[in-house]
């Protein structure tokens, strides 16, 4: 951990879908080669906790599991040689329908609903024969903070151990939906045997508040480069940024 790397927090690519959490494959390939032209070299978020990456690592991290990711972003990456990190909630992984949350359930029922399908393990597990990383995003994507004690680590521990039997590798990242989590939710993460788990908010490289950029349709060329600068990022980390950040978390879909 240098403070050099960025993580990235995107979730769906689609051209089709009218959703702040769908960008375009064009869109994805433009924003990631900028990147790279900045001396970027890809690698997975655990690679970056464990110091197996180098200093200017760049994760390309995707929440949700869609199979949107699978099809259209999985050929980006390829094309530049990166892997990247998709964080899955277990309970959905391989249904054949919709995932359904609060945020998403808009869709289901309209003619956007393909968007919503999951993954499966083996879809998954062909990610990670190509370098990629597979983490949780626990089992049924709830606000952490709103859970009682027990309920909360069910969502942690089961999701984990689910992800660990089914891909026959230790899971060792989660990320947080909903970026929403506080002090009592990072210790469970901790006890639950996690590695990192990823925030959605800029900040110090903490392992249990791992900081990441959220990027959506709205992020431009010049909004995006902007965003992924060392500045911005350590002006939005401050007390007032990260504040923010935690009010649009909880206001959004993710």
């Amino acid at each position: 951990m240098t403070g050099l790397s960025l993580t990235l927090c995107y979730h769906a690519v689609s051209e089709e879908w009218d959703s702040s959490l769908a960008i375009s494959p064009q869109q994805l390939s433009k924003q990631l080669r900028h990147l790279v032209d900045q001396g970027y070299s890809g690698a997975t978020l655990s690679q970056i906790v464990r110091g197996e990456a180098p200093e200017k690592a760049l994760a390309v991290t995707f929440d949700d599991g869609y199979r949107s990711v699978l099809d259209r972003a999985v050929p980006v990456l390829g094309e530049l040689g990166m892997p990247g990190t998709v964080f899955v909630p277990t309970d959905f992984v391989g249904a054949t329908g919709a995932m359904s949350w609060p945020g998403i359930d808009r869709w289901v029922g309209t003619s956007d609903e393909g968007e919503l399908v999951p993954m499966n393990w083996d879809q998954l597990g062909e990610l990670m024969s190509r370098g990629w990383e597979v983490g949780s995003h626990t089992r049924s994507h709830p606000h952490l903070t709103e859970l009682s004690d027990d309920a909360l680590v069910e969502e942690l521990v089961t999701s984990r151990e689910t992800c660990s039997r089914e891909l026959g590798a230790e899971c060792s990242s989660i990320a947080y939906p909903y970026g929403d989590h506080d002090a009592r939710v990072e210790a469970a993460a901790e006890r639950a045997g996690y590695l990192v788990a990823a925030k959605l908010s800029p900040g110090r490289e903490e392992r249990f508040a791992w900081p990441r950029v959220g990027v959506y349709p709205i992020d431009g060329d010049w909004r995006f480069r902007v965003k992924t600068s060392r500045v911005m990022r350590k002006a939005r980390a401050s007390r007032l940024g990260g504040a923010v950040e935690r009010a649009r978390a909880m206001r959004g879909e993710r």
